[in-house]
């Protein structure tokens, strides 16, 4: 049977590298900090996984065969995408790694013809949430619902969200130390972000508008003065009393703020997320023609492939040779 998961789980194991004394204590911080958290949680929750797998089939979860791998990945395709299959390979991968396994299963040409196979059968193409564009936002804010401290709150989420480019996590993170109000606009320091690894910070500026409506500064700066936030996370959940909590609302909570807006709207709020308020403000630069570096500097991305995939995407509605025919007298 598939031992607990919990006793063969060596990522971020800090006792495994604590008994290394081959390691100086510089030599163990340098590996303490390689992976953010998020990435040990994640790794954590898939190699969970294979291991309930594991205990379902009687199989044995560490060390694993090569043959049990395999037939765990056929079985995980049968619901889940070629990539999130790569990813729990990466996990087992690495955990059997880190534990000091000679012989990783993971690493078996078997194993590794099998990805292969299924990620033919599947594809890799990923089908992310549909983008939020300028317009959407703007409509958006004409559907704002409850009191008056639960409307102030979402338009800020969606207005900083939508400006700043950012992932949900970051908006979920931020605290008021975090922000640089000034005579031009917002200085947004993200101390910690997906394309940020090493804690360097990041810094997304949002200028004032001329449409107060629509100004994320002045929305952020209504929230605050409203809920009478000084210190600590800048967006919070509510009780159900309608008092505004200490704790800071969980990303899962952003996502759902988008759902419920476009939902209003009438547009099907499975085919958006909190990443639509990202792709969205990506694909409405790129409509109007903004330079690529310029849009990457304000969604920080580092790889121009996906940027440009933004652009494409703007470029195929806009210069699209459909329009020209339709114009035709």
């Amino acid at each position: 049977m598939a031992s607990e998961p919990a006793d063969h789980f060596y990522l971020g194991n800090a006792d495994v590298l604590a008994n290394n004394e081959k390691l100086t204590d510089k030599a163990r911080q340098s590996i303490y900090v390689s992976r953010a958290d998020n990435t040990i949680d994640a790794y954590r929750s898939d190699w969970k996984d294979f291991c309930d797998w594991c205990a379902y089939h009687d199989e044995t979860a560490f060390p694993a065969s090569p043959e049990t791998i395999v037939n765990y990945i056929n079985d995980l395709a049968d619901n889940a995408k070629a990539n999130t299959i790569a990813r729990r390979i990466s996990a087992l991968t690495e955990n059997f790694a880190a534990a000091g396994i000679k012989d990783n299963p993971c690493r078996f040409p078997i194993v590794k013809d099998a990805v292969r196979g299924i990620k033919r059968m599947k594809g890799t193409q990923q089908h992310g949430k549909a983008p939020i564009l300028f317009d959407d936002i703007r409509e958006m804010l004409h559907y704002l619902d409850g009191d008056e401290l639960r409307q102030a709150r979402d338009k800020a989420v969606l207005l900083v969200g939508f400006y700043g480019a950012m992932r949900r996590s970051e908006i979920a993170g931020l605290d008021v130390e975090d922000l640089n109000f000034n005579r031009l606009g917002l200085l947004i320091t993200l101390r910690k972000s997906k394309t940020d690894q090493f804690d360097q910070g990041q810094t997304v500026a949002i200028p004032y508008i001329e449409d107060k409506d629509l100004c994320a500064v002045r929305a952020l700066q209504h929230w605050l003065d409203l809920s009478g936030i000084t210190t600590g996370p800048v967006f919070r959940s509510f009780t159900k009393g309608h008092h505004i909590r200490k704790t800071r609302i969980s990303d899962k909570t952003i996502a759902l703020i988008v759902k419920r807006y476009v939902g209003l709207m009438g547009m099907d709020p499975a085919e958006f997320g909190a990443h639509s308020l990202r792709h969205g403000f990506a694909t409405s630069a790129a409509m109007e023609h903004v330079e690529e570096r310029e849009i990457m500097r304000q969604t920080r991305h580092r790889s121009t492939a996906v940027v440009r995939k933004y652009i494409d995407e703007a470029d195929r509605l806009i210069d699209n040779p459909i329009l020209k025919i339709a114009r035709k007298k």
